[in-house]
């Protein structure tokens, strides 16, 4: 062994010893990693407040994102019409439901068609519910990008999305395996992974939806109930975290990217992640992008880009 070497190691994993790589000093940081908080949002296929929120909550987890853990929870809106009331919006059956969810539509511009009520009302939010666990358990990813079609469907482009058709050809979209997966939702397997949901967002004090609750690690935290503008679930979360923890939001993603991963983004949704008005996002989608990445189309007078 030559003494004056004094560059050697022995490694712990491999057991081997040997000369060092590398420079001959390191900066190191032994502060604690960065902690997390558990955010757990409760919702349903069918929650038109939750379809408003959208373009907020798509911006807090894009800019805020790295603080939490996103937890989609379902909360069970509609298991069937037989004995159901929702007494504070004067719903009662299906048509109610109608006028309901164009008003919400209005003043929240996000697109809400709504006569699938009048002419081929859903009869339960659970199958859809279903099939957003079922996909779940296997890619989280997957399933948030399911829920995403599934309200673009119903609400947007007024299809049933309790029909079984409707929603294989969703996951078929995904490219998964759209009659397995809705068969295998069907199953008892996929009501008890709903179940235990439902379980989760009665012992988190759940009321309606939509619902973010952030949990810090001494299990304290807020609780958000209704579409919120972004500064509530931003002062939400440096609650939970504490006043000493300074937030740190990321930049917004470029639109092209944003674009690539949503496959479709309303006029609204582009204006409250970029903070552009109204009357200049036909010209700020111009500048963002190329023509023959998307399409801009248009319905129920809301402008909308999506990715060809």
């Amino acid at each position: 062994m030559n003494e004056n070497n004094n560059n050697m190691i022995c490694d712990l994993e491999t057991g081997v010893c040997g000369e060092v790589g590398g420079e001959e000093m390191e900066m190191i940081d032994l502060n604690k990693p960065q902690k997390l908080i558990d955010l757990y949002y409760v919702t349903d296929p069918i929650c038109s407040h939750c379809w408003a929120l959208e373009p907020v909550l798509r911006r807090f987890e894009e800019q805020y994102g790295q603080y939490f853990n996103f937890h989609t929870v379902m909360g069970g809106l509609l298991e069937k019409w037989d004995g159901f009331a929702d007494v504070s919006n004067g719903i009662s059956n299906p048509s109610d439901v109608a006028s309901h969810w164009r008003e919400v539509g209005e003043y929240s511009r996000m697109p809400i068609d709504g006569t699938v009520w009048l002419e081929n009302p859903i009869q339960s939010s659970y199958p859809p519910s279903r099939v957003f666990k079922t996909i779940q358990k296997t890619d989280e990813k997957l399933a948030t990008a399911f829920l995403r079609r599934a309200r673009e469907a119903v609400f947007a482009f007024n299809e049933n999305i309790g029909e079984e058709r409707v929603l294989i050809d969703i996951v078929n979209q995904l490219g998964l395996n759209g009659e397995k997966i809705v068969q295998e939702a069907n199953l008892s397997t996929g009501q008890q992974l709903l179940n235990e949901d439902f379980s989760l967002a009665r012992s988190l004090g759940v009321r309606g939806f939509p619902t973010i609750i952030m949990v810090n690690e001494d299990n304290k935290g807020v609780k958000i109930v209704g579409s919120r503008p972004l500064e509530s679930y931003v002062n939400g979360l440096q609650q939970v975290l504490g006043e000493n923890e300074e937030l740190q939001p990321k930049s917004q993603p470029a639109l092209s990217n944003l674009l690539d991963k949503e496959v479709r983004l309303f006029s609204k949704e582009i204006e409250v992640m970029y903070d552009v008005e109204q009357s200049e996002i036909a010209s700020f989608i111009q500048d963002e992008l190329s023509t023959i990445d998307y399409e801009l189309k248009k319905i129920l007078g809301e402008k909308y880009i999506e990715k060809k």
